[in-house]
């Protein structure tokens, strides 16, 4: 009788191991990263891991990365519905490539939340959006890219918030002619892009839309070496922001808008740019509420050939 016991208790043991192998190796819902974690752990609050890349293999889809404490976690590709967040100081350093890239679903959410991006003036992107259902980026810190600080170059329909966000010294690099803090542009499909208490600042250009709709609230496009904003397609709203002091060094407008795009400005003061406060290409419009403010601009009369209609406030 002693070898069908044995046997039974082996095939016991097998089955309990079967069963909690999954276990072992699955995606936690929330993981941890912490300056002095190791990727090879399971990146629980415990055992956290050293990187993003680390962390998210072990993360559920539409889970959440934390940081636990301060640290530099590395580049990141996204290609699910993911939450990163930081309330310490989190940094992404990186040199010659993109910080982040977004190449989720096309009804994936995707949050980057409290980091710290710099580009050392050799990074391309801070973070550059290829597919995606919504994006938001929230209270983060941009610096010394050379191609785009946020470079929103989708195929998809997505919906893009950047809220709370500083995007500083983002300036044309060999191969990378742009530079702007944060430009729209298109490869199908048509971006919404919501840009809330943005600061794009010493950059080459302050934001640039090619295609889809930008909405601007409570932001500031200053200091910048060409143009402050640049609607070049589309149809772009901005109230309550301030856009000045650029075009010194590439003999830039406050705003410039192209054919074929659309503008509606309200509660805006345009003050102290290089050129005009507007320059409107033939076929391009602008709807301008009287309390708008033009003011030391190199002229305070918009003008270009195209329409520009001022109507009361409402």
């Amino acid at each position: 009788m002693r070898k069908p016991v044995q046997l039974l208790i082996c095939a016991t043991v097998l089955l309990a191991l079967f069963a909690a192998a999954p276990a072992a190796h699955a995606q936690a819902t929330r993981t941890w990263v912490s300056g002095v974690g190791d990727d090879a752990n399971p990146c629980s609050r415990t055992a956290p891991c050293k990187t993003f890349a680390g962390a998210i293999s072990k993360t559920a889809p539409c889970g959440e990365i934390d940081v636990l404490d301060p640290g530099g976690f590395g580049a990141l590709t996204i290609t699910k519905c993911i939450s990163i967040e930081s309330e310490e100081f989190a940094g992404v350093l990186v040199s010659g490539t993109p910080a982040f890239i977004i190449s989720a679903g096309a009804s994936d959410n995707v949050t980057i939340r409290g980091i710290t991006i710099e580009g050392i003036g050799t990074g391309t992107s801070a973070i550059r959006i290829l597919t995606a259902g919504h994006v938001s980026i929230e209270h983060c810190w941009i610096n010394n890219f050379v191609n785009e600080g946020v470079d929103i170059n989708t195929s998809t329909n997505t919906t893009v918030s950047i809220k709370d966000t500083i995007i500083k010294n983002i300036a044309p690099g060999a191969g990378f002619p742009n530079g702007f803090g944060v430009y729209i542009h298109p490869t199908a499909g048509t971006p919404r892009v919501n840009l809330d208490n943005v600061r794009s600042e010493h950059n080459f250009g302050g934001l640039r839309l090619d295609a889809g709709t930008a909405v601007v609230r409570n932001s500031a496009f200053s200091d910048n070496t060409g143009n402050g904003v640049i609607a070049a397609g589309g149809a772009m709203d901005i109230e309550g922001s301030v856009i000045s002091n650029n075009g010194f060094v590439s003999s830039g407008n406050g705003i410039q808008v192209n054919a074929g795009a659309a503008l509606n400005l309200s509660t805006t003061g345009i003050f102290s740019n290089n050129l005009l406060c507007i320059s409107i290409a033939s076929g391009g419009t602008v709807v301008s509420f009287t309390n708008n403010r033009f003011r030391g601009n190199g002229n305070d009369t918009p003008g270009g050939g195209g329409t520009f209609t001022q109507v009361p406030q409402q």
